[in-house]
Formats: C-alpha cells, structure tokens, sequence
C-alpha cells in the first residue's frame, strides 16, 4: 500500500477516536489529547494531498471518519443496533473502495496546471 493511502486511513481512524474525545471529554488533559488527535488527523490529510486529489482524500477521510464512529457507537457506547443503519455504511464503504480504486497516486491535484 502506498505511504499516502496509508496516511489516509491512519486519520480516518484517528478521526474516530478524536470524535468520540469530543463527546466524552471532560477535564483538561482529556481535551488536550482530543486537540492533539485533531491535530494529528490533519496532519496526515494534508500530507496525503499532496499527492492524491483533494476532493478523493477528503471523501474517504470522511466516509472512514462517519463509518468508524457509527460502528463504535453501536458496539462500545450501546448505541441500537439497526440494519439499516449497517446497508448505509456498507454503502458508504463501497463508494470509499470505489473512490480508491478509481484515485491514480500520481493524478494532479485538482486545481493544478
């Protein structure tokens, strides 16, 4: 897998964490680590940009980001179980796959001449 897919997927899942540091912080150093996982998961995005396109990096940051913290909802935090809500992230993970498989690493960023 190449470095920057790897970044990606590093701050989608660093992504989940720092959302679920927003909800259940509650003293300052629980803060200071959801601000530094904030800060690491960017990061990452922004280094994988550089060579992949912005809107591709972004969707599937997001796409991992929703889907991750949906699943740990439910199975972590007691969140209801529901199919439905399984076939849309299943659908959402599908168009992340297809968005990778469709991305060229060495495309021009969208903007570039």
């Amino acid at each position: 897998m190449k470095k920057n897919w790897t970044f990606i997927i590093i701050a989608g899942l660093v992504e989940v964490l720092w959302v679920i540091g927003l909800k259940h912080s509650s003293n300052l150093l629980e803060w200071g680590g959801t601000a530094l996982l904030i800060y690491l998961s960017f990061t990452l995005l922004v280094k994988a940009t550089k060579s992949l396109p912005v809107a591709t990096v972004y969707a599937i940051f997001t796409g991992m980001g929703t889907a991750g913290t949906v699943l740990v909802d439910m199975v972590v935090f007691g969140e209801p179980f529901s199919w439905t809500k399984v076939l849309f992230i299943l659908l959402l993970l599908s168009g992340v796959v297809g968005l990778k498989l469709v991305t060229n690493e060495s495309s021009k960023k969208e903007g570039a001449v």
